[in-house]
């Protein structure tokens, strides 16, 4: 299953390089010899650096302004990252929650970007904050919420 990493924003410079805009938090993504896969083509890095809250990347085989420009707009995806400690967001939506007492509240149905903490959407409009999570596994998750959460 491929996952949208990323963003292909514009040229930089004249040999090919490109702008690269991140929807992750994981900038392996664009660690030198990573493979990227958009717009029907494989991209393997060459080079990133960062810049202003974006990459600089080269990509092997652009190497002109030309080639760089038709890349704009390239939605970048990549496998998904193999990390046990990781809440990722295709594994929760569809999970059932269910609370300390063994309850089942009820199935994901979004996560929501939350500067506190991302929120757990449920069917019925709950929100459940990621940081009351105490365990997971096979389209289960298990939370120890406060008291009135569910009110």
């Amino acid at each position: 299953m491929l996952l949208e990493v990323g963003r292909i924003t514009k040229p930089h410079g004249i040999r090919g390089e490109v702008i690269v805009e991140l929807v992750t938090d994981r900038t392996e993504r664009v660690a030198t010899g990573s493979v990227l896969q958009g717009g029907g083509r494989s991209f393997t890095v060459a080079s990133a650096t960062p810049h202003q809250g974006r990459w600089i990347v080269q990509f092997d085989g652009v190497d002109s302004r030309e080639a760089a420009e038709a890349l704009r707009g390239v939605v970048l995806a990549a496998e998904a990252l193999e990390d046990p400690n990781a809440f990722w967001v295709h594994e929760l939506i569809g999970a059932v929650v269910v609370d300390a007492d063994g309850i089942d509240r009820g199935r994901v149905i979004s996560v929501v970007a939350n500067p506190a903490s991302d929120l757990l959407e449920l069917e019925g409009g709950a929100l459940v904050p990621l940081r009351f999570v105490t365990g997971r596994a096979h389209g289960r998750i298990e939370v120890d919420v406060p008291e009135g959460l569910w009110d």
